[in-house]
């Protein structure tokens, strides 16, 4: 998993409550057992029309939001079923940060897993962010996760984030990489086992 420390891009506005997992990456697209290959999935009754083409009325094709790494937008997102594919999607269509007013427990703890930055904002802060974006498309915000701050343009937000989530997103350390960092011992007590413990004896 990729550290995140400071993040610096354009600042998407999804100005919807409610969104869930079936919006950020449909149940077409879950036949797959790949990590990879889910950005152009990402939003996609959203994103495309019926005959393939992209919504031109859709924020993420607006030219200016293009190339967005920092969405923000309604309470509850990432309600709805708990599939990863969603932070797949959202992670490979390019977003290391997503700031909200609240989230699903099981969403937020697959962000993490992930290497994507949750930050939950009152909803009048989230709402001013919003409509900044909407006003200034293009606009760009500095996400800084060792400073615990969000910074723009006059702009200048302290966020608060579990110690523990912070340190892993700082370090790049998913749940197997949190693990393969006590490898050492655990061949050490791998070599300690009786015999008789070992499996297939």
């Amino acid at each position: 998993m990729e550290p995140l420390r400071v993040v610096t891009g354009i600042v998407a506005p999804l100005n919807r409550p409610n969104v869930d997992t079936d919006q950020i990456v449909p149940k077409q697209f879950l036949k797959r057992i790949e990590r990879t290959g889910y950005g152009p999935a990402a939003f996609y009754d959203w994103r495309y029309l019926e005959d393939g083409s992209d919504n031109p009325e859709f924020v993420l094709n607006k030219p200016a939001y293009r190339g967005a790494s920092i969405l923000v937008t309604g309470k509850n997102f990432g309600c709805g079923s708990s599939r990863e594919h969603a932070p797949w999607a959202l992670l490979e269509y390019g977003f290391r940060v997503i700031i909200a007013p609240s989230f699903a427990d099981i969403f937020n703890n697959n962000c993490l897993q992930n290497g994507i930055l949750t930050i939950t904002l009152p909803e009048e802060q989230v709402q001013e962010l919003i409509r900044l974006a909407e006003e200034q498309p293009g606009m760009k915000l500095t996400v800084d996760l060792e400073q615990q701050e969000i910074r723009g343009d006059g702009i200048q937000i302290p966020f608060e984030v579990d110690e523990f989530k912070r340190f892993r997103l700082l370090n790049g350390l998913d749940d197997i990489g949190l693990t393969l960092q006590h490898e050492d011992a655990i061949a050490a007590y791998e070599q300690r086992r009786p015999e008789y413990l070992t499996y297939g004896k």
